[in-house]
């Protein structure tokens, strides 16, 4: 791989002198090609956990604060389905609740693809914004909290026990946005694991049956992640009553006024341009965080 991106650069530099515009701009586009693959291979060849490798699923969570918070979860929604997009990742909305006014009281979305989850975990953690309201008529400046969880999807071989009697099911109709996130059916599922009080749903599918069987899954990874933090005794509350999701619990801030940076508390790392940031380029801080691993 390295050799091919010197021979490529060095042809370049012949045909730049030779004016062949032509080649120029079809070896300068393979030349860009290489180095994305390059920087995605130095990213995989730090993801070695046992889990990198594995499908992720994703839930968003607003903080405190009603509609500001539904809106910056819904953003932060938007950004990681841009992500995805960019990395030809596969998406799954799997449940997907529609704020009072405007925004998400939460969102659960599965992200397919080669070592998803070891690009995503570095997200998981509470995420702030500071703007300038677009719901204050006073034009005040607000702080909003949304917590990001990112679980490993668990493969079929790997063993987590759910006794029957430990779960509780639970059916409605599902709601949301619209398109196959509503129907006239009770075939949405939610799933309360009573020992832990973790609760899961889904309400993608038309069929009850397959709604059973994802939400399953995701109960499956987060009774599986849960069971790995509390090993490495690092299981923190980012939900609970959503005290954990305020001020100085964040992993990153977007400030929009009265400057505009986007700064990861963890590695320092800052970006000025947020407006890329939100379009789903977050490339830079989940390689500044595997780094400093």
């Amino acid at each position: 791989m390295f050799e091919r991106l010197t021979y490529l650069e060095e042809s370049l530099d012949i045909l730049e002198e030779e004016s062949g515009d032509i080649f120029v701009k079809e070896l300068q586009q393979e030349i860009n090609d290489l180095r994305y693959a390059l920087e995605a291979f130095e990213i995989q060849s730090l993801l070695s956990e046992e889990m990198d490798k594995n499908n992720a699923i994703l839930t968003i969570h607003p903080g405190a604060g009603g509609t500001e918070s539904q809106d910056w979860a819904q953003m932060l929604l938007r950004m990681y389905l841009r992500w995805a997009e960019k990395h030809k990742f596969q998406t799954k909305i799997i449940e997907y609740q529609i704020g009072d006014e405007a925004g998400i009281k939460n969102a659960t979305i599965m992200v397919s693809g080669p070592y998803a989850y070891g690009y995503l975990k570095s997200e998981a953690g509470v995420h702030r914004l500071v703007r300038i309201s677009p719901f204050d008529a006073n034009k005040r400046r607000h702080t909003s909290f949304a917590a990001v969880l990112v679980y490993p999807e668990i493969e079929d071989t790997i063993s987590v026990e759910i006794k029957g009697e430990d779960v509780k099911m639970e059916t409605f109709r599902a709601s949301g946005a619209g398109g196959q996130h509503v129907n006239k059916t009770s075939s949405a599922v939610r799933l309360t694991h009573i020992p832990t009080g973790i609760t899961v749903s889904c309400q993608d599918e038309r069929s009850q049956h397959k709604n059973k069987a994802i939400a399953f899954k995701i109960l499956k990874a987060r009774l599986y992640n849960l069971k790995m933090m509390e090993q490495e005794k690092k299981m923190e509350n980012f939900i609970g009553d959503k005290k954990g999701i305020t001020w100085g619990s964040q992993i990153r801030s977007y400030i929009l006024q009265p400057y505009r940076v986007v700064k990861d508390h963890r590695t320092g790392m800052e970006m000025s341009n947020v407006d890329t940031v939100l379009d789903g380029n977050i490339d830079d801080f989940i390689k500044a965080f595997m780094h400093k691993k």
